[in-house]
Parts: structure tokens; sequence; C-alpha cells
């Protein structure tokens, strides 16, 4: 089984958050799927971590060894659709991506996001919710 993960779901699993148990058992045995956009995203979000000085280079270039192991197929993912579902819930295009990844894919979606999870919702998507 495919499961489409965002990025706050490998940030959590990268930094060790507390849905880190249930994130990891969610997606036990199932082949992780994202749009190439996710790789990008994470480089964003430890740019951003550095900004505010919630870590250090070496913690960063450390966790994105951590994030190298994590067994991830990317995958292109069509903008046009994915601009029309940005439109139609008011999301930016990187949270569309995934939700357009998950659709084409017929495939659930694991996000702590919990927009992107209302939206996926929306759009008739599954969602393996995090408790």
């Amino acid at each position: 089984m495919k499961i489409v993960v965002d990025t706050s779901v490998i940030i959590a699993v990268i930094t060790n958050e507390a849905e880190k148990t249930v994130l990891v058992e969610l997606a036990r045995g199932a082949e992780l799927i994202a749009p190439q956009s996710v790789h990008w995203e994470i480089g964003n979000a430890f740019s951003a971590m550095l900004k505010r000085k919630r870590i250090t280079l070496d913690e960063a270039i450390k966790a994105l060894e951590v994030y190298g192991k994590i067994p991830i197929r990317f995958l292109d993912i069509e903008l046009e659709p994915s601009l029309r579902i940005a439109d139609e819930h008011g999301i930016y295009a990187y949270d569309a991506c995934i939700l357009r990844c998950a659709q084409k894919h017929r495939s659930p979606l694991v996000s702590l996001d919990q927009n992107l999870v209302a939206s996926a919702k929306r759009m008739g998507i599954q969602v393996k919710e995090v408790s």
C-alpha cells in the first residue's frame, strides 16, 4: 500500500517530535510517496529553523542525514491540477501538490497539518488519522 506523506510528518519523524512513534507505526509496511516539492519544503523548513536559531547548522546537517535514510519515492505532480486544487481550497501550491499526489495515486494521506487534512477530506481523499 502507498501512503502520501507531507513535510509535517517528515519533520516530526526527523526531529523526534511526540508523534514520531505513531507516524512510524502508520507507515510500517507501506510505500511512502510524496511530490518532489516536499524535498524542497524540507530544506526550507530547516533554513527557517536556522534563521530563528532553533537549531544549529550541525544539527540541521545531522537531521538531513536522517531524512536521507527515509525511503520516500518522490513523484512528479502536474502543476495545473494542483493549482486548480489550490484555488478551490484556498491553499498554497505545495499543499495542493500533496493533495494531488494522494488523489492521482489513490493513496491515503498522513499529515499533522489539520488544514491540509480538512481539505483532503473535502476532496474525498482517505486520511490516516494521527492520534
